[in-house]
């Protein structure tokens, strides 16, 4: 079965259904057109992220290694310091009515495939509410709405740089071009909204998470880029790409998600998110990228005790599969878990924010089995001094600590047990 790449193909149905969201939604002209804005200083930004950072542990998963970060040590996995240009991006946001609006952001990151490469472009239709009843609509590229860390067009993470072991997953691998609606409604003081979305290119979501393990990383995953996985054992090697393609159609079948979420009268913030991507484990292209079936529930919380201080939490519980069945097990079948809590607390112009990680995979296929399992845990600190609207000095420290087992560790001569540091200090310029 060959796959499709994201690129414009109106053969495809699913693709051919966001086109006529698209071209309806621009069809769209209420008289309040006038409120069109489509270049000025309002509708264009741009966000520089440059850090200095220093790492020590294997080579970073993002040059091909085993490392958890995104920065990793040297060969010898002694202590590495340098300079890095994380990212730069371009941002359009233009307004073509008072509903309708649009997003487009284009990305230049450290080890991305393409130098320049498209991050996400969707259309919003939000109409004027009418009553306690707001209704809206997205169709395009874009990350469900899952993680509580990040926000804005440029799905920076708040008051620090790395997010979190799920939302770090989420950012790699669970990016879709879909449609979706929400509704919200006021009851009684609280806010209830519901969203549900169908999609399709993201069918080797899982790749990286079988194949590599979680990762803590602010890297994002990009339109038409391809993301490196470590080498893999003696069964699979030749039946997987040695690179990953996070945004490719394999076996048109689109998937589905639904949230749904709780704004209290207190400060307190609950939602529960359901993704499945109805991949299948067979299906594969002539370029060795298959189809993953992947599954997850996602729930979330966020607390705010006072004026200054902020807690997150999420829980993320999932199974993925692929390959063909030998004989009554997927080439890989693996379940997966994680979570964190993390707390921020506000003292004049400096947000000081804490985090503690933890995450599993339990294997149980045929080519990847239990012995390849993982478990670990990080720990996170922060101080984030925002000296105004335009620049954002950010300092990080990030411990992970990981075991894994399995014949390729060993052939490899790599430590099952893996431990790692990074130290990052970053200025962020928004434009």
């Amino acid at each position: 079965m060959r796959g499709r790449a994201l690129a414009p193909n109106l053969r495809h149905p699913f693709a051919r259904v966001i086109a006529l969201l698209c071209l309806l939604f621009l069809s769209v002209t209420p008289a309040h057109a006038a409120a069109a804005d489509l270049f000025s200083a309002d509708t264009l930004s741009v966000i520089a992220d440059v850090r200095i950072v220093a790492a020590d542990g294997e080579k970073s998963w993002t040059d091909g290694g085993y490392s958890k970060g995104r920065f990793g040590g040297d060969r010898s996995e002694n202590w590495r310091l340098r300079p890095v240009a994380a990212e730069a991006d371009l941002i359009w946001q233009p307004r073509f009515t008072w509903s309708l609006s649009g997003t487009v952001t284009i990305a230049a990151q450290d080890e991305q495939d393409h130098p320049v490469d498209l991050v996400e472009a969707y259309l919003k239709f939000k109409p004027i509410p009418k009553g306690s009843t707001q209704v809206s609509v997205k169709a395009g590229l874009y990350w469900p709405s899952i993680s509580l860390e990040h926000h804005g067009a440029g799905w920076q993470v708040d008051d620090m740089i790395t997010p979190s072991a799920i939302n770090s997953w989420i950012g790699e691998e669970v990016k879709v071009v879909g449609v979706e609606a929400t509704i919200n409604r006021d009851v009684g003081g609280n806010r209830i909204s519901g969203t549900a979305g169908i999609f399709g290119f993201n069918d080797t979501a899982g790749t990286m998470l079988a194949f590599r393990g979680w990762a803590l990383h602010d890297y994002k995953a990009t339109a038409f880029g391809k993301q490196s996985l470590p080498p893999l054992n003696e069964l699979l090697e030749y039946g997987q790409a040695p690179k990953t393609r996070p945004l490719i159609e394999v076996d048109d079948k689109p998937g589905y998600y639904g949230k749904l979420e709780w704004r209290m009268a207190a400060p307190v913030t609950l939602s529960l998110f359901h993704y499945y991507n109805r991949g299948v484990p067979e299906a594969v292209t002539t370029g060795l990228q298959w189809g993953w079936k992947t599954r997850f529930w996602n729930a979330g919380a966020r607390i705010d005790p006072g004026p200054n201080t902020r807690i997150l939490a999420q829980a993320l519980i999932g199974r993925t599969e692929m390959g063909f069945r030998e004989p009554d097990r997927y080439w890989v079948d693996t379940k997966f878990r994680s979570g964190y809590l993390r707390v921020s607390h506000q003292v004049k112009k400096v947000t000081l924010s804490a985090r503690g990680d933890w995450f599993e995979t339990r294997e149980r296929g045929a080519f990847l089995d239990r012995t390849e399992s993982e478990k670990g845990w990080a720990g996170t600190a922060a101080a984030s001094l925002h000296i105004n609207s335009h620049i954002n000095i950010i300092g990080e420290v990030l411990h992970i600590k990981s075991e894994r087992g399995g014949v390729r560790q060993d052939e490899l001569g790599l430590p099952r047990n893996q431990h790692q540091t990074i130290v990052q200090a970053a200025l962020r310029l928004m434009l």
